[in-house]
């Protein structure tokens, strides 16, 4: 059975493109992890300011070894430099794994742990997790 986690990431109006532009400029090294089906970053439209960053696994051990695997951490190395984010909200291990803003939870990149470089651009982040029940695709019963 499929899990999703999903990040949902607090980002002010003037930091919404600095944040789609890293997710962009991603080095796709997620992609390439073992058990991953599917990436998504959903940018609000109306009623609130939080993105949400969508990501399907085959299973929660998949999920749970590419976030302890080195791709991750290069890719949140990355973040906390400006660059490519691969996982979470940020270049400190952030909050669940899938793409990034950096920055832990809106923690600056420089702060505690931290690797120095630029602000994060979410100001805040929270990971769901789901078993996925049901799904539907076009031409499927």
């Amino acid at each position: 059975m499929s899990v999703v986690k999903i990040n949902a990431l607090t980002v002010p109006a003037e930091m919404r493109a600095t944040l789609e532009q890293r997710f962009a400029g991603r080095a796709g090294m997620v992609e390439q992890a073992d058990g991953f089906e599917w990436f998504e970053l959903l940018r609000p439209i109306e009623g609130t300011d939080s993105y949400l960053v969508y990501t399907r696994w085959r299973s929660e051990e998949d999920f749970q070894k590419w976030q302890s695997s080195q791709a991750f951490g290069e890719g949140h190395r990355g973040a906390a430099a400006g660059s490519a984010p691969q996982g979470s909200a940020g270049g400190q291990g952030g909050a669940g794994g899938q793409g990034g803003a950096g920055g832990q939870g809106g923690a600056p990149a420089g702060g505690p742990g931290g690797h120095g470089g630029p602000a994060p651009a979410a100001t805040g982040a929270t990971l769901w997790s789901f078993e996925v029940v049901q799904s539907a695709s076009p031409g499927t019963n």
